[in-house]
């Protein structure tokens, strides 16, 4: 099965993210990641989502999206041609016998620790999703407390913007 990361543009208004993950639902897709988030124009809203399956789920969807009232342009994110990254927050065991060891992976993998006590540090991390996954297989053996991650959020390279095609 193929990952697909899926830019839509909607209007920002109440309700068009149920609509939207509504049509999933009733389809029978499920929805790997998702964030939202206003646009660069403020009547706008960005929904990044990632799903998997098949060519033939793949276009249904985007087909379907694109009928959805309140949508104005839908595009998938191909890997070679646009820029992924994710956020988590990662909460791990602090003790004075792995803590060393722990600031290392922190310092190899450019995370930040952003809370520090006794028996807990709290870190950030951003990336491509395969560096996060790496990242959590690596603290696996020093016992997470809690973790959270965000989803990919993905933009096109170079200087072009979605709504200008």
């Amino acid at each position: 099965m193929n990952r697909f990361v899926i830019a839509v543009y909607v209007e920002n208004k109440f309700g068009v993210l149920t609509r939207v993950t509504s049509m999933f639902t009733r389809r029978g897709f499920n929805i790997d990641a998702l964030t939202v988030g206003e646009t660069e124009c403020p009547e706008y809203s960005r929904i990044t989502l990632t799903m998997s399956g098949d060519g033939y789920a793949k276009r249904q969807m985007i087909n379907q999206l694109r009928k959805l009232h309140n949508v104005k342009k839908v595009e998938e994110l191909e890997a070679d041609n646009s820029i992924n990254r994710e956020l988590m927050l990662i909460k791990v065991r602090n003790n004075p016998e792995t803590r060393q060891d722990i600031m290392a992976a922190v310092s190899v993998f450019r995370c930040k620790i952003i809370d520090y006590s006794p028996e807990a540090l709290s870190i950030e991390i951003t990336g491509e999703p395969s560096k996060i996954t790496a990242f959590i297989e690596i603290m696996k053996p020093f016992d997470i407390i809690e973790m959270c991650r965000t989803g990919i959020v993905a933009l096109e390279r170079g200087s072009g913007s979605m709504l200008e095609k």
